[in-house]
């Protein structure tokens, strides 16, 4: 397969994964704050839950330089329609579509019209205000579903499938693991008002995560910090788990690489040693406690697993820096 193709293949995942998980955390936040308890003298401590959304992306400076304050009207339109921003769902599903164009005879007819009709829907209207926000998130979510239901349902497994399922189990590791680091960073324990808000900020990400009735499914105890962080961290069965998507990308990584006559074997390494870090881990408390490895050494994991993608699969083309 072309390295182009395979690229495009791999980018398309990601953004549309990236879309849908974008969607899902600007949602889920909405929710939580309107259903939020009263904690009795923290009578402010979820009426700005907006800003620390902006870590999930370090992209502060960039936000700022365009919006200034951090309030609900303009994180919301950061996230979903601003172009200015690389990351929102209209940038994302934008992108994946223009993939999609140059893979016309790549891709089956059902997933172009996933994504071309996804645009023109999310991607070309007005800015969403906050009334707006869980009809247009959920309109999002439902495109990511749907194009990898039609994926799933229609793509031979060849070397695009392996690709394009790559992409999207990249993003997932990596948005599972940025929502972890912000649940850590802004509802510490020590605080005992967070205490109080501990079991409803769990269930939120659980839900944003659509991992909440599997949790309770799984465990019959309300999710508290610990508990939710070892459901998407550990599990071997929970389709969003980070574990998981390292089994599954170790997989896919074997494939590739023999289909490509041995080529790839970097990345079937990294994604083993990934999944094997994670799978010798007995308590969760290990990672977000003691942080070996952090949340932030397993981020690194799992872009150094996208960086060696690219240096293996996507040469740069002849002549370029």
């Amino acid at each position: 397969m072309l390295s182009r193709i395979a690229e495009s293949l791999y980018w398309m995942g990601r953004y549309v994964e990236r879309a849908e998980n974008t969607a899902r955390l600007l949602g889920v936040n909405y929710i939580a704050m309107a259903e939020a308890p009263l904690v009795p003298g923290a009578s402010n401590i979820v009426t700005e839950q907006w800003a620390p959304l902006l870590d999930l992306t370090d992209d502060q400076d960039s936000f700022r330089e365009h919006h200034g304050r951090a309030d609900a009207g303009s994180v919301i339109a950061w996230f979903t329609t601003d172009r200015d921003n690389p990351g929102s769902i209209a940038s994302s599903l934008a992108v994946a579509r223009e993939n999609g164009r140059t893979l016309r005879g790549r891709i089956s007819t059902e997933m172009w019209e996933a994504l071309n009709s996804a645009y023109l829907e999310l991607c070309t209207g007005e800015a969403v205000t906050e009334d707006d926000l869980s009809s247009y998130c959920s309109r999002a979510r439902a495109t990511g579903q749907l194009f990898a239901g039609i994926a799933d349902a229609s793509l031979v497994r060849d070397q695009g499938w392996y690709f394009l399922r790559a992409g999207a189990l990249v993003e997932r590791s990596d948005n599972t693991l940025r929502a972890l680091q912000l649940r850590f960073r802004h509802g510490g324990r020590e605080a005992p008002v967070a205490a109080g808000l501990e079991a409803h900020r769990s269930m939120a990400l659980l839900r944003s995560l659509s991992a909440y009735e599997a949790f309770r499914r799984d465990s019959p105890e309300p999710p508290n910090a610990n508990s939710m962080a070892a459901f998407l961290l550990l599990s071997a069965n929970l389709p969003r788990s980070v574990r998981y998507c390292a089994d599954m990308l170790t997989t896919i990584g074997s494939e590739l690489e023999v289909r490509n006559h041995g080529r790839g074997d970097g990345f079937v390494r990294d994604a083993r040693w990934l999944s094997a870090r994670l799978g010798r881990v007995q308590d969760v408390r290990v990672i977000v406690e003691d942080e070996e490895p952090g949340l932030e050494e397993l981020l690194e994991d799992v872009a150094d697993l996208s960086s060696c993608m690219a240096a293996t699969y996507f040469p740069p083309a002849p002549g370029s820096t």
